[in-house]
């Protein structure tokens, strides 16, 4: 079969090439579902083919109505509609040979879904085959899709010009790897898995609505360009802001997407009938009143391109704030800590364009309500948000702190330990105990002393990080009665490389 121009239709027909191949050296469940998820896209494929196909067919008949077009498209449309009959008795005829194909499988339904055996490699040679007990239908098959191929490339000879070299459904032949000729039905259907004989179904199902779409493609630019027809409509509705405060003007717009003057909207907001401007919307505007959570009511009301009329309604809604003075609200607590990000919320009474915001000993970035603070101060220092909202300055003190030391730990982080749990530990670690940040801590280095039983003399190894392995040979040796100590331990974490206090493990 000759490959098409379309890279997708390539990429899956050298997909089932490659899954064939595969299946010449073991039939595994991997291939069988490569082989279904291939089938899958084809189906994809051939839906979205479909929906293209009838996209043409609607707009060639549009065209029969247009006086602008009528005349030219009324031959051209026959001969789409016959490569719409063609395309849908072959793939009839494919349809059933998939049914009939999962019948030969053991088709059976197994709680309103259908099973059957998947890697049968007898189903299809039994089914498409000639030999004793074959049904022949490999025969017949190639012959529908030579007549398919003719009867399409004959529909004018217009298009026989155009296509015939490229045509999808080519039925060539097939050469195996000995160098000899094959017979269509031994190529694709002798010893093959139900589910690979599936898949070629579909593939041919594919090469057929291949060729249906070129050919009404070529049929239609005969005529002209696809005439775009808006025959969805959707109510959309906005407002200028969902946060006011008291006397603040609020606007409301409502309309109809795809806006055609068919759609006739007729728009009532707040139980109000709205004039529609040119471009179908309608617009309402208050001032706010009152505070805490309103909504306005809106419907819509439009004509459908069946003739029908459709309502729909929302509720829009929105906040009116209480006047007051700005404020700044901590996410973590009434602390910055040094070295890491500092997320805060700060409220302004007036609305972000008319406010500033800035710190000192440090800096704050990020827009609106959400901000991250970074201090650049010394431990015991402050630094002072200043929030001016319409020329109104507030500000806020924030004490300085450095992050905790974290905890060395290794296993269960205790002093005691049995020493079977100690020798199957890999790794020490860092933890930061009771803290509301997120952060971690590596260790960079450490010096690890162990004595007691089976070390008569006190043996000394380093670390270079968080992983055990460079004193894995004492940690072999040791048993109940051990200790050991790691003492200069240096980590590394977001405000930078500080030693920790050591710790010492007794094991028993």
């Amino acid at each position: 079969m000759a490959l098409p121009k379309e890279p997708r239709q390539k990429m899956i027909n050298l997909m089932y090439l490659v899954l064939t191949a595969l299946l010449a050296l073991n039939v595994s469940s991997e291939i069988l579902n490569a082989f279904k998820v291939v089938d899958k896209s084809l189906v994809t494929s051939n839906d979205n083919l479909s929906s293209a196909n009838n996209t043409l067919y609607t707009s060639l008949k549009a065209k029969l109505t247009d006086p602008m077009t009528a005349e030219k498209a009324k031959p051209w449309y026959e001969k789409a509609e016959q490569a719409k009959k063609l395309s849908v008795e072959m793939d009839d005829f494919l349809n059933q040979l998939k049914k009939d194909l999962k019948v030969e499988s053991g088709l059976k339904m197994v709680e309103g879904k259908e099973e059957f055996k998947e890697d049968d490699l007898e189903a299809a040679t039994r089914l498409f085959g000639e030999g004793d007990g074959g049904k022949k239908k490999g025969k017949e098959l190639e012959q529908k899709l030579k007549d398919f191929r003719e009867a399409m490339l004959s529909i004018d000879p217009a298009i026989r010009k155009e296509f015939e070299g490229t045509f999808p459904v080519d039925i060539s032949k097939i050469i195996g790897q000995d160098g000899k000729e094959k017979d269509f039905t031994t190529a694709y259907f002798h010893m093959t898995p139900s589910v690979a004989a599936l898949t070629l179904l579909s593939k041919f199902q594919n090469n057929v609505k291949n060729a249906e779409n070129l050919v009404v493609t070529y049929c239609h630019n005969q005529v002209g360009a696809v005439k775009v027809v808006y025959d969805q409509f959707a109510a959309l509705v906005g407002q200028s802001s969902n946060y006011v405060m008291p006397g603040e003007e609020v606007e409301i717009t409502a309309g109809v997407g795809a806006y055609s003057k068919a759609a006739q909207p007729q728009i009532s907001i707040a139980g109000s009938s709205a004039s529609v401007g040119p471009d179908g919307r309608a617009s309402y505007k208050f001032n706010a009143s009152g505070s805490g959570s309103k909504s306005v009511p809106v419907n819509v009301t439009y004509t459908k391109p069946d003739g029908t009329k459709e309502t729909k309604s929302f509720d829009v809604k929105y906040t009116v704030g209480t006047p007051g003075g700005a404020a700044v609200m901590p996410d973590k607590m009434n602390v910055f800590y040094i070295g890491v990000d500092n997320p805060v919320t700060i409220g302004s009474p007036t609305g972000w364009d008319k406010t500033t915001v800035s710190i000192s000993n440090g800096t704050i970035s990020g827009q609106g309500s959400n901000r991250i603070v970074k201090p650049a101060a010394m431990p015991g220092q402050k630094s002072v948000i200043t929030v001016v909202a319409d020329k109104k300055s507030t500000t806020f003190e924030f004490r300085l702190k450095p992050i905790p030391s974290p905890i060395f730990k290794v296993g269960s982080g205790k002093v005691r330990m049995p020493s079977i749990e100690f020798k199957s530990q890999t790794s020490c670690r860092a933890e930061l105990e009771n803290f509301d940040f997120d952060i971690r801590y590596s260790v960079v280095s450490a010096t690890v002393y162990f004595s007691g039983a089976n070390f008569p003399n006190v043996k000394t190894a380093s670390l270079q990080g968080n992983s055990l392995a460079p004193i894995s040979s004492y940690i072999n040796m040791c048993g109940p009665g051990s200790v050991i100590t790691f003492d200069n331990i240096k980590v590394q974490g977001p405000d930078g490389t500080r030693t920790i206090d050591g710790k010492s493990i007794a094991l028993y």
